[in-house]
Order: C-alpha cells, then sequence, then structure tokens
C-alpha cells in the first residue's frame, strides 16, 4: 500500500466499537455499480430499466421509509415506472440515447419536474405542481434517464434561519447520515447525498449557492460537483441567488459524476448566464477519466483549511503524499483575499433572495408569491413550521429593496472580486496552478434540533462566491465518518478537476459504503 494511501487512512475506525447497527438490506443485487456497469447490463439483457427502477423504489421502501429510516426522499415520481418501460421500448427498438439511457436520477426538491411538486421542503408549498419541467429535467429526459423522484431537503435550501439544522424541512422532516443515525448529512442538498450514499439511485441532482452540493457530499462519502455559475440552466429550480446558484451532480464516483454533467450542462435562452460568449468549455468529460491526470500539475494547498478538523488535516496530508506519488508537484497555497468577502456574500444573497424567490413564485402562479406571505404562513403555522428554528433571514432578506440599491451593487461587486480575480485566479497565478486543494469540512456533527448546527468550516467557499467550479470527492475517515478532500479551479476548468479527482479517487478508492450504525462514539479530536 502507498504511504499516502496508509495516511489516508489512519483515522478510519471508530475508537471505540459503536452500538449495534440499525438493520438494513444488505443482499441489493446493484448495491455500489456505476452508471457504466448497469448500461453493461442493459446492453446484454440481463438487466432493463423498468427492473432496475423497480429495484431502487423498493430499496427506498426497505431502507429510506423502513429499515433506518433514512428520510431522504420526500416524493416518489408516480410516472417513473412508465418512464422506464418507455425507455426498454427504446433500447428494444435499437434507439439509445446516451450514457443515461435506463437511469433513474433523483431530484432535490427545488426543482420542477412534472408531475411533482416543489416545495423547497416547506408545507406552504406541499401542494404546488408547476405545470413544465425545469430545463436540467428537460435535459435530463432527453439524454433517457428516468426521473425517480425527489429529495428531502434542508428547508428553503439553508436560507429561512440563522440557527437551522440542516437536512431538516416542515415538509420532510430530518434526513439522517447513513453512517450514523445520529449525525447529520449536512446540506441543502441533504437527501440528495444520503441517497446516492445508500444506493438509493445511481446518481441524483443537488443544488449550491454556497456549500450545498459539497458539504453533504463529502459528509455522506459521495462525489459532488458545483459546475462554473452558467454551465448549468437555473430555470425551473427555485433560487437563493442568480449570483451563485447552480445545481450539479451527485455520485458514488467521479465517472458518474462527469456523465451526469455532460447532461445537465446546456445553453438555456431564459438563464442569460448559460449564454455567456466566454463560455468555451466542452461537455466531453469522459474523455478525462482516464489514469495521469495528476503527473506533472502543478497543485496548491490550502493549509490554512486544515485547521477545519485534525482528523481532516491528517487526511489531506495523507491525500498530498498520493497526489506526490503519482507525480503532481503539490506547493503550499494561500488564497490572498481568503474571508474578506463573507459579509458582502451575506448582502448580496438577502437582496437576490427577495428578488428571485418572488420572480420564480409569482411567474409559476404559486399559491403563495410574496415573502411578505410567506413570512406569515410560517407565523400561522408554527407547529409544524417553526419547531425547532425561526425565519430570520426571511425577515432580514423581506426588509431590502431592489438590486437597484447602491449597497447590493457595492457588495456584489467586491463580493465577486475578491473572491475570483483577487482571490481564486491571484493564488493560481502566484504559482502556476491548475487547482487548489484544501479538506471539504471536517467530519459529520451531532444532529441538534435544539442548537441547531454544529458547522466545523468549509473550504470551498471561495469558489462558491466567485461562481467558479468545485469538486469533492472521499478523502478518508474520521472514527468512521467521512472526510472529502475539495479541488478548485477558475471558471470552466470543470474538465481539469474532473481528471484530477478521477486519478486521486483511482488511486485511493477511499469512500466505504455505510454501516447504519444508530452512533458512533464522540471524542474529542486529536491535535
Amino acid at each position: 500500500m502507498p504511504l499516502g494511501l496508509m495516511l489516508a487512512l489512519v483515522a478510519c475506525q471508530p475508537a471505540n466499537p459503536p452500538a449495534a447497527r440499525v438493520p438494513a438490506p444488505t443482499d441489493f443485487t446493484y448495491a455500489e455499480l456505476d452508471i457504466a456497469d448497469l448500461q453493461a447490463r442493459m446492453q446484454s439483457g440481463e438487466l432493463d430499466s423498468r427492473r432496475l427502477t423497480q429495484a431502487y423504489l423498493d430499496r427506498i421502501a426497505a431502507v429510506d421509509r423502513a429499515g433506518p429510516q433514512l428520510n431522504a426522499i420526500i416524493e416518489l415520481n408516480p410516472d417513473a415506472l412508465k418512464e422506464a418501460a418507455l425507455r426498454d421500448v427504446e433500447r428494444r427498438a435499437n434507439t439509445v440515447r446516451g450514457p443515461l439511457h435506463g437511469i433513474p436520477v433523483l431530484l432535490k426538491d427545488n426543482i420542477d419536474a412534472v408531475p411533482m411538486a416543489t416545495s423547497a421542503g416547506s408545507l406552504a408549498l406541499k401542494d404546488f405542481r408547476p405545470g413544465q419541467d425545469a430545463f436540467l429535467v428537460r435535459r435530463l429526459r432527453e439524454a433517457g434517464a428516468v426521473i425517480l423522484g425527489k429529495t428531502n431537503l434542508s428547508e428553503w435550501a439553508n436560507f429561512r434561519s440563522t440557527h437551522s439544522t440542516s437536512g431538516w424541512s416542515g415538509r420532510g422532516g430530518q434526513t439522517r447520515n447513513p453512517y450514523a443515525l445520529d449525525r447529520n448529512p449536512c446540506g441543502s442538498s441533504s437527501g440528495s447525498a444520503v441517497a446516492v450514499s445508500a444506493n438509493l439511485a445511481a446518481v441524483s441532482v443537488g443544488t449550491e449557492t454556497d456549500g450545498s452540493i459539497l458539504c453533504p457530499a463529502a459528509i455522506n462519502g459521495v462525489v459532488g460537483l458545483k459546475p462554473t455559475v452558467g454551465l448549468v440552466s437555473r430555470q425551473g429550480i427555485l433560487p437563493i441567488s442568480h449570483s451563485q446558484d447552480t445545481a450539479g451532480p451527485m455520485a458514488r464516483s467521479v465517472s458518474d459524476a462527469a456523465l451526469l454533467l455532460a447532461a445537465l450542462a446546456g445553453r438555456d435562452t431564459a438563464d442569460a448566464a448559460t449564454t455567456q460568449a466566454t463560455w468555451n468549455t466542452t461537455l466531453d468529460y469522459s474523455a478525462r477519466l482516464k489514469p495521469g491526470a495528476l503527473q506533472g500539475a502543478r497543485i496548491g494547498v490550502l493549509r490554512s483549511k486544515a485547521a477545519i478538523h485534525p482528523d481532516a488535516a491528517a487526511a489531506m496530508e495523507g491525500a498530498i503524499q498520493v497526489m506526490r506519488e503519482a507525480g503532481a508537484i503539490v506547493v503550499d497555497a494561500e488564497i490572498p483575499t481568503d474571508g474578506q468577502w463573507n459579509a458582502d456574500e451575506m448582502q448580496l444573497l438577502l437582496y437576490e433572495f427577495k428578488h428571485g424567490l418572488e420572480r420564480y413564485l409569482a411567474e409559476r402562479r404559486a399559491p403563495l408569491t410574496t415573502l411578505t406571505q410567506l413570512i406569515g404562513y410560517n407565523e400561522r403555522y408554527r407547529v409544524s413550521e417553526m419547531p425547532f428554528f425561526g425565519q430570520e433571514l426571511f425577515e432580514q432578506a423581506n426588509a431590502k429593496g431592489g438590486l437597484g440599491e447602491a449597497e447590493y451593487i457595492a457588495a456584489r461587486s467586491r463580493a465577486r472580486r475578491l473572491a475570483g480575480p483577487e482571490g481564486i485566479d491571484a493564488a493560481l497565478k502566484a504559482q502556476r496552478l491548475v487547482a487548489l486543494i484544501a479538506p471539504t469540512t471536517g467530519p459529520a456533527w451531532l444532529t441538534d434540533h435544539k442548537a441547531g448546527d454544529h458547522f466545523p468550516g468549509a473550504g470551498y467557499s471561495a469558489a462558491a462566491v466567485a461562481g467558479y467550479p468545485s469538486l469533492t470527492v472521499p478523502m478518508g475517515h474520521s472514527d468512521g465518518l467521512p472526510l472529502g478532500l475539495t479541488f478548485m479551479g477558475p471558471a470552466w476548468s470543470e474538465a481539469t478537476l474532473i481528471a484530477l479527482g478521477y486519478d486521486y479517487e483511482q488511486r485511493t478508492r477511499a469512500r466505504k459504503p455505510p454501516e447504519y450504525w444508530p452512533t458512533l462514539p464522540v471524542r474529542t479530536p486529536r491535535g
């Protein structure tokens, strides 16, 4: 075993024996299979899409609804089996649309997909069923994917309260981490990450404003990719911020994330960010899925982010050694403006949330169309909507003016400049680097509805604020809880990040499927 890999796995085992596992089916035929494996079985006739879709529906019933009761799925698509059967008819006619043909995909419940509700986890929108698919859902259907259902999320994508508990929504309840059921799944794409980790689907779609793909992916032991803002259309997605929002893939492997991203990406006249003239990227990410990408690559490590958690720091040192053994040139790096954008980011989110949300609701004739009405709904139904935390962010956003306000214009300009050109770009240019790496976050914390999240910190925020891509790949474990490694790069560098992440993943194979412990020992971190 390479030295780097040994270092990365030092913290894999719990300090003390945990309690007995919660029973979960262990004989799932398609556990841990990737898209290529599933396609090979369908091509040979051993499997078809309808049987695969039914198998995932049975798995959801056994693991999400019963067994460990992960609570990752908020709604199933009643037409899923019908969609799968149509894909099988096409396959028998030698019409295969692409790598996703017949593959069941889950969507976060802030993405429009007929005939299901788009609720963002709020009871106020539990019966709101938009009349058309989001652009990315149309792309998925055109690629032959089967829409399996919707996943639970941190309500309103974690933009309702300053003391929220990730993975909880009024409509969906609390999503649980499959590695230890009392630990938090992070958010806001909680259900999307948990579902993929627990083999409730091959892949899922999450959304991110700042960490909502990367954090839950890392904490639940899967791959998450946040694209450059403008690579994937936001049309038909309930918004927080048009400056930072994007959808992206969540998968058990970098190769599956790459295949899903290629299907999601595309120009859309309804989302101006996707029509930028600077978009010169290639969507053939599968061509980058080969060993050797780390050889000669100059990579900067953000060691200051290692303070997130001692086990994350130790795992990152192991990751660095793996990369050096693969021929990468890894040097210390710093983002010179790190964190200087924080206050400005919050201001732009507050302004853009109110503006974007009300536009989305009005255009789709939702039952409630203003933030004032939503605040009133939550007050009227406090028992079900606010049993644990309030709506401070709703109230702060509602007090903001329009997007012509000088405060907003200045905050948006500063935040993007500090995180992008003067942040990530400056760090890369200073040492001729192709990417930056950092621990994604620390291990999952105990879910605490009374006090809210105990978030350990993050290594990915610069990319989120800049609108640049970031990728998290499983890196190791801390007392049985997954840790992720983030790769960040300049705008439109998804292909490079995928290549680096794939090479690293193939050398480490750090993902371990969850074992559904009711709890794991809580200890004082080393260091």
